[in-house]
């Protein structure tokens, strides 16, 4: 019988009472349930297994895989949490695209100079080359390496930064102008989509030059 409302809350003590059978439901579920990945960690696997791939295709081994994988996955978190409201794109600031793209190719420099010495001076005089144009080869050749650490992170910077630009002018500008701005709603959301689009790409891009540098040592 009830007594007031709250007498709902009351647990029942009668013989065949099922109130507290829902702390028990977990143990009746198949158990696939709980050894089956998600859709979201499936699609995550599949993805990073693609790009491994990719990697062993390019360099032939698949031991600094895991190092690109990691780099590609940081640099995704990095420009997609940036088109959160209120979220700095930490890639679009120079000092750290070019702190990360420094640290990888100097890894890559001093492990292929130490233990590949004979293959890193090969690079430098590509096969064919005329012996009267060697030493302009190696010049060339020389300033190509010291220049890739500044084109990978202004490249990122640059594409990073341009969206956000365009979004931020676009936007100032129709701050006092509401039914204007309602209109331009739907270019918006297409910009956002374009956005997330560049994020993943330049994080792609990143690696992929990653991996096509590690891949002359």
């Amino acid at each position: 019988m009830m007594l007031n409302l709250f007498s709902v809350f009351d647990p029942s003590t009668g013989l065949f009472s099922l109130n507290w059978l829902s702390m028990f439901m977990f143990t009746i579920l198949p158990s696939p349930f709980w050894k089956t990945p998600s859709k979201l960690t499936s699609i995550t696997t599949k993805v990073y297994m693609k790009i491994m791939k990719e990697i062993v295709m390019h360099i032939k081994t698949s031991k600094p895989s895991i190092l690109l994988v990691s780099m590609f996955s940081y640099m995704l978190t990095i420009n997609v949490m940036g088109l959160m409201p209120y979220v700095f794109t930490a890639s679009a600031h120079l000092s750290m695209s070019l702190a990360v793209a420094l640290t990888m190719w100097m890894s890559l420099m001093l492990y292929g100079w130490l233990n590949s010495t004979n293959n890193m001076f090969a690079h430098l005089v590509p096969m064919g080359t005329p012996t009267l144009l060697m030493p302009f080869m190696v010049l060339i050749e020389s300033i190509s390496n010291l220049i890739r650490p500044g084109s990978l992170a202004v490249r990122l910077t640059a594409n990073m930064i341009a969206g956000h630009l365009l979004m931020s002018l676009l936007g100032g500008n129709l701050i006092s102008n509401f039914p204007l701005m309602m209109i331009m709603m739907w270019m918006f959301m297409g910009l956002m989509m374009f956005e997330l689009a560049v994020a993943f790409i330049q994080s792609y891009v990143f690696m992929t030059l990653s991996t096509l540098y590690s891949s002359e040592i």
